[in-house]
């Protein structure tokens, strides 16, 4: 099953998805400059073979819920996220995601 909604976080419109997959769950918290992303999310792809697509994103390990993963701490951002908004290893998606507000991609 798909799940979608919205939040809003500083202000700043974000779309959830949640997808029920067998055993997992993906979930995504997105909006037009970047997004953080569960464990599916393949960093190192993004960083070495698509870095020139600058991709804004984090991942979280081991979040079930979309309230999990604003609240778990990014275990992976990308050279972009890092260079560009200044997300770091550590912080929450939460705290990464406010760091898009009033941005334009």
């Amino acid at each position: 099953m798909i799940e979608t909604g919205s939040l809003e976080i500083a202000g700043e419109a974000f779309t959830t998805v949640s997808v029920a997959l067998p055993k997992t769950n993906l979930l995504i918290i997105t909006n037009e400059t970047g997004y953080i992303m569960c464990a599916a999310l393949d960093v190192d792809l993004l960083n070495e073979k698509l870095a020139d697509r600058h991709v804004i994103a984090g991942r979280a390990n081991g979040v079930r819920t979309i309230d999990q993963l604003l609240y778990a701490p990014l275990e992976k951002v990308t050279d972009a996220a890092k260079e560009g908004f200044g997300w770091e290893v550590g912080m929450s998606g939460k705290e990464a995601l406010s760091k898009l507000t009033n941005c334009t991609a």
